[in-house]
């Protein structure tokens, strides 16, 4: 049977980006990671998919007069590598609705808030300036609106009186967006997540809300 190939997009560091390339070297995730994409040149998580042997494709935002040019270029980019997932892993840009209707449906984001809460930006600062209790990451599908597609899992946590806007980045990375995402991914390898009509199915079974820690499986965890 043949094996899903996944296009990673990126724009930073890297984190999340390394966690599928993990997955799928260890066989959690049972599919292809083919190609990753990048907006920056600079984008240190480059250097990981290079390491890993991973072929790179760089399409410099800049390089365009304007964000539908951008996304002209980055959805032929793209298009070119077969992708049956992309997941979009620290990736900065806005993407406009042409661009995620023709990925509809296999497009993965990582978001690092209670969705739908704090959506877009600086979510950290968001969540101390709101006082909230819990802080956390949702991966969803990608539909037009921004950070609003069908939640598939989330993670959340305790905010703590002592923590700042660096120590919640940390937090939600390290113990929550590390694990939800290789897990998100392999799940829709599998066939065992899907999208439908606008909303996330789970084996066999519509999520009217996300899923949590306690699903993931022991290998994600």
């Amino acid at each position: 049977m043949k094996r899903p190939r996944i296009t990673a997009v990126i724009s930073g560091r890297g984190r999340n980006l390394q966690a599928l390339i993990a997955a799928v070297a260890d066989g959690r995730i049972t599919a292809d990671l083919t190609a990753v994409l990048s907006n920056r040149a600079d984008a240190a998580g480059l250097d990981y998919a290079r390491a890993a042997g991973v072929h790179v494709v760089v399409v410099p935002h800049d390089a365009y007069a304007d964000r539908a040019e951008f996304d002209f270029a980055l959805a032929a980019a793209l298009r070119a590598q077969l992708p049956d997932i992309v997941a979009l892993a620290g990736f900065m840009r806005i993407l406009g609705a042409d661009f995620v209707r023709e990925f509809e449906g296999r497009m993965l984001n990582i978001h690092p808030s209670l969705l739908p809460k704090h959506k877009g930006l600086h979510t950290h600062a968001a969540v101390l300036r709101d006082a909230d209790a819990e802080h956390g990451a949702t991966v969803h599908f990608v539909t037009p609106q921004l950070d609003g597609g069908p939640r598939v899992i989330q993670g959340r946590f305790s905010v703590n009186a002592h923590d700042d806007a660096q120590s919640l980045a940390e937090r939600v990375m390290t113990d929550i967006e590390l694990k939800i995402y290789p897990q998100a991914v392999a799940w829709l390898a599998r066939g065992e997540l899907r999208f439908e009509h606008g909303q996330a199915w789970f084996r066999g079974r519509p999520l009217t809300e996300p899923l949590t820690l306690n699903d993931l499986e022991p290998a994600f965890r």
